[in-house]
């Protein structure tokens, strides 16, 4: 049985070595992860050497472009899909945005989409949006109490006008993972797409397309350790039903139509990095990642991830869990199957702020207020603003990390 070598894993990541940042214990890696030395070596060698025009026949140039698709070859691997499947933009928000627009001149009046209160309002917001054009906004709710989606409730809505069903894979503060194959299966029954926010669970498992049957997904890079670029996988059924977004010149470039606007170069490049990263952890703890396919390489690193993540998450969700004055967000499993490492949670007699401050004064990065999950905690009967408390882990958090911070709630009476 192999275990995750966390003395590796954290001397991959330059930031740990920085006095002021080792100082902290940063557990709010949902809002941004740290970035591995591959990524922050890309960036440099690119801004150093080649920011320049790419694509041209000029030294800069060539190495400009070779940097770029080397990303754009190996990215595609994270979702298990084709690279002419996949999509960068400049972030979520953007290629949401671009996709719903993309999206509705083939809908009539009329037509419907779900979506839910539980998602980050990148997933859904772009969608209400179009109630303004005749479509019919229709809301699948969380239960108050827990912020959980019951399937029963989505089946209440699912219907012949069905278009479309915006999901969150699993919620930035629920953290509880949706049963998207399940969905999509039900979906695609009526003629549906299904789009999955992905951005809240890819940091933590090897995203499979195929086996999740979902025709969007979507993921931030700067939340899987590096650069602000959102990557976006549509299957060739979305793409043959979206119009064109991109310059007329290149409608039948695929991965052109929902572009209208690059990110940035050096960033595009930079995503090759996080490959690296997981290369590097392959082949510390298995063998020569040359004789492995790149899909399997990322999977079984992403089992290591998961196995210790669950065992560092553990105490902080039963801690959690057990005061009578705390309410945990989403589910109190501990598995790994079930809930990704982001623990949301109130008080019932201490505002969010308050027990946030604590946790800051004590070296313990978080937050507090919504996350843009505005309407989540709202439908919880929460103030948006002071919201819940949230401490997000990932794999290259430890133990004693965990611990500070269940010192400092430990020391906060009801």
């Amino acid at each position: 049985m192999v275990s995750l070598d966390l003395d590796f894993v954290r001397g991959q990541f330059p930031v740990f070595a920085e006095d002021e940042s080792a100082q902290w214990a940063h557990l709010e890696n949902a809002g941004g992860s740290y970035v591995s030395t591959y990524v922050i070596s890309i960036l440099n060698d690119f801004f150093t050497r080649s920011k320049v025009q790419p694509y041209w026949d000029f030294g800069p140039s060539v190495k400009a472009g070779e940097a770029m698709d080397r990303a754009l070859e190996l990215l595609p691997a994270t979702f298990n899909a084709e690279k002419k499947e996949v999509h960068f933009g400049p972030s979520t928000s953007q290629n949401t945005y671009v996709l719903a627009q993309a999206l509705r001149p083939a809908w009539k009046t009329g037509d419907e989409i779900i979506v839910t209160n539980q998602d980050h309002e990148a997933n859904i917001g772009v969608w209400r949006r179009l109630e303004i054009t005749g479509i019919r906004v229709r809301e699948w709710e969380v239960d108050p109490a827990t912020g959980l989606l019951e399937m029963a409730d989505v089946e209440k809505l699912i219907n012949k006008k069905t278009r479309l069903l915006a999901v969150t894979h699993a919620s930035n503060l629920a953290a509880t993972i949706n049963p998207i194959r399940e969905l999509a299966d039900r979906i695609h029954e009526v003629g549906g797409i299904i789009v999955t926010d992905g951005v809240s669970f890819a940091p933590h498992a090897a995203i499979d397309v195929k086996e999740l049957g979902c025709d969007v997904y979507l993921y931030s890079a700067y939340k899987t350790y590096g650069p602000h670029v959102g990557l976006m996988y549509t299957s060739q059924r979305v793409l043959d039903q979206t119009a064109n977004q991109g310059h007329f010149f290149n409608a039948e470039k695929p991965t052109y139509r929902l572009t209208p606007a690059g990110p940035d170069h050096a960033a595009v490049a930079a995503c090759a990095g996080i490959i690296d990263y997981y290369d590097a952890v392959f082949e510390h703890h298995f063998n020569d990642p040359n004789s492995v396919p790149i899909r399997e390489r990322i999977s079984r690193v992403f089992g290591l991830f998961g196995d210790h993540e669950q065992r560092i998450m553990a105490p902080l969700v039963e801690y959690i869990a057990s005061r009578s004055d705390f309410r945990l967000i989403g589910s109190p499993s501990i598995s790994h199957s079930v809930r990704a490492p982001t623990i949301a949670f109130h008080s019932h007699s201490k505002p969010s702020r308050e027990i946030y401050s604590s946790l800051i004064e004590a070296g313990v990065s978080c937050g507090h207020g919504n996350f843009y999950a505005h309407r989540l905690v709202e439908a919880i009967g929460l103030d948006a603003e002071d919201g819940v408390v949230r401490l997000s882990l990932v794999h290259y958090n430890t133990a004693e990390e965990v611990a500070k911070a269940l010192n400092v709630l430990d020391g906060m009476g009801p």
